[in-house]
């Protein structure tokens, strides 16, 4: 393998990476206070707003359940609005973004949903604000399965980083397809399969550290 290829593939893990990482913050950004409000807001829950719940809901999965390849494409004239282009690394962050957003919105909402009522009626008790709630006893109850839940995340959004390659996305997808496929060097698909897994390896296994280290620290309060 030339050094030349071994510095493509050095620039599109970092494409690849940079991809992610910005996603993944806008995406927890914006998905982190909606997924605590799909959770709380349904008829008799601590922000009871049922309308607004279901029509949130009706758009989360209405994302969730479009294919993200076609996501993609469907949304370049918007791409096109917010980066000034369609194709490239910073271009990918628009559709990896909103792919991102409902996602980690449903898995903030069942993490949210598996904290104790018994520790939000004993807060209610103590005269806890909703946004006290929110902030001292919800969020930090479910923080585990929050960590967890944004490592999938991140595992999730490395495969669309690789399919987003296959439209101008640039990274190690749009590298496999360039020269493991088009050009017929199977040795630089390889390269790059190896690159990915091992990335997704590494990430699950921070995540899963990271949350047993965030368990030990939760407040004692869960399934007492």
């Amino acid at each position: 393998m030339s050094a030349n290829v071994i510095n493509l593939l050095l620039d599109a893990t970092w494409q690849t990476l940079y991809m992610v990482a910005v996603s993944t913050i806008l995406g927890t950004i914006l998905g982190l206070p909606l997924g605590v409000f799909l959770a709380i807001s349904q008829r008799g829950e601590l922000l009871s707003q049922p309308w607004v719940n279901k029509v949130l809901g009706l758009v989360v999965n209405a994302t969730r359940s479009v294919p993200f390849i076609i996501l993609v494409v469907a949304i370049i004239p918007f791409t096109r609005m917010i980066a000034g282009t369609s194709i490239g690394t910073t271009a990918a962050i628009v559709p990896l973004t909103i792919a991102a957003v409902p996602f980690i919105a449903r898995l903030i909402e069942n993490a949210i949903r598996e904290v104790d009522s018994g520790l939000i009626e004993a807060a209610r008790a103590m005269g806890a604000t909703p946004l006290q709630i929110i902030r001292k006893v919800l969020i930090p109850e479910a923080l585990p399965s929050i960590t967890l839940g944004l490592t999938l995340a991140v595992v999730s959004l490395i495969g669309y980083s690789a399919m987003v390659g296959a439209v101008g996305g640039e990274g190690l997808g749009d590298l496999g397809i360039r020269y493991g496929y088009q050009r017929f060097m199977p040795e630089v698909m390889g390269v790059v399969v190896v690159i990915l897994v091992v990335l997704v390896q590494l990430v699950q296994s921070i995540g899963e550290w990271i949350a047993a280290k965030v368990d030990k620290r939760a407040p004692k309060g869960r399934g007492q």
